[in-house]
């Protein structure tokens, strides 16, 4: 991870687009001082900073366009507000959080920031194959133009430094801590499957060549099994006898299978009666379309890999959910401030320019 840090809750910039369709809006007196109108709707000020009714539009409009389609406006505002307002709270978080860390860093910060920024700038449009106007035109329908884009990226880059700046030194991480982190993981990422490996020689009656049209065939298998049976205990190889006897199928598997994967249950059963290194006494199918005979040559009881093994992982997932606790912890404290400066009425404003302009 490039920077390892948290960002699912801070990375929320918006930038607005122009659209000259705008709701029909009813106009009441501006409650918040904080709140101002403008040609484009109403304008949001948190320290200095603008969110418009407009960027907020962008960021929710196509999530949202299919609930305003389907529901009354009553409805709609129902389901939509709680979400609607998560986005609000999180620009302005990112507003707070911001200011906080330019505060708190030295004063020529923004230039230092120059060179991160411009490094995500080159960065984007190789992620266009090198194409600059192929890039630009992707920024141009977010919104953004470069100025914007570099912006945004030495916003980001700084909230994160002062978050890793924030965080605790990382404390030695006990046995016990360990185990019981095993102990949760063990199951979705140390599991061992059962599993075996064989080698097997399938002999089919009904394919068996037979100079007597009199003879039966099922008994004929049978003393060829019992004879490729007796040569394998005598070291015969497996595939040797195959390659004398066309009549017979030779399979072997290249890594260890699932039992419950193979086409036959009996084979998974008599796997379960040998170790490895054993030959099977030729076993018949059911209905004796096949006799078998098997030489297993490894099995896999189900189990997990030992702690001893693996704790490796299990302390980098541990350092990361102490890591996690830790940045939400000091995103929680922005959240609360931000929800303060949440305004109802740009809010509101919001949801029905949502909710009008879906149906145009």
């Amino acid at each position: 991870m490039r920077r390892c840090v948290y960002l699912s809750a801070i990375m929320l910039f918006l930038y607005g687009c122009q659209n000259n369709s705008k709701s029909e809006y009813i106009a009441q007196p501006l409650q918040k001082t904080n709140l101002t109108e403008s040609p484009e709707g109403l304008v949001l000020t948190i320290m200095s900073e603008n969110i418009t009714s407009d960027e907020i539009f962008r960021a929710s409009i196509e999530q949202l366009r299919p609930l305003s389609l389907s529901m009354d406006y009553e409805r709609f505002k129902e389901h939509v507000k709680p979400q609607l307002q998560e986005i609000i709270t999180a620009r302005i978080s990112n507003i707070l959080l911001y200011h906080e860390a330019k505060k708190n860093t030295r004063e020529d910060i923004d230039q230092m920031l120059e060179r991160p920024a411009e490094a995500e700038i080159r960065k984007y449009i190789m992620d266009f194959g090198g194409d600059y106007d192929k890039a630009e035109e992707a920024l141009k329908q977010q919104g953004m133009d470069w100025a914007a884009f570099k912006e945004y990226h030495k916003k980001t880059i700084l909230i994160e430094y002062y978050i890793a700046s924030l965080l605790p030194k990382p404390a030695p991480i006990t046995y016990s801590e360990l185990f019981v982190a095993y102990n949760q993981m063990k199951e979705e990422f140390f599991a061992i499957q059962e599993a075996v490996k064989f080698q097997l020689i399938d002999i089919e009656p009904v394919k068996l060549r037979i100079t007597d049209p009199n003879q039966d065939r099922l008994e004929y298998a049978r003393k060829l099994a019992d004879e490729l049976y007796k040569q394998l205990k005598a070291s015969k190889d497996f595939l040797e006898l195959s390659n004398e006897h066309p009549d017979v199928s030779f399979a072997a598997h290249s890594k260890p299978v699932q039992p419950d994967s193979l086409k036959y249950s009996i084979l998974a059963d008599e796997a379960k009666k040998l170790e490895p290194g054993d030959i099977s006494k030729p076993f018949e199918t059911a209905l004796y379309e096949h006799i078998f005979i098997m030489k297993l040559q490894e099995k896999h009881s189900k189990g997990y890999e030992p702690l001893e093994k693996v704790q490796g992982q299990v302390k980098a997932k541990i350092a990361l959910d102490r890591l996690k606790q830790a940045q939400d912890k000091i995103l929680t404290r922005f959240r609360r401030q931000a929800k303060n400066e949440l305004s109802d009425e740009f809010t509101e404003y919001c949801l029905q320019n949502i909710y009008q302009m879906s149906k145009e």
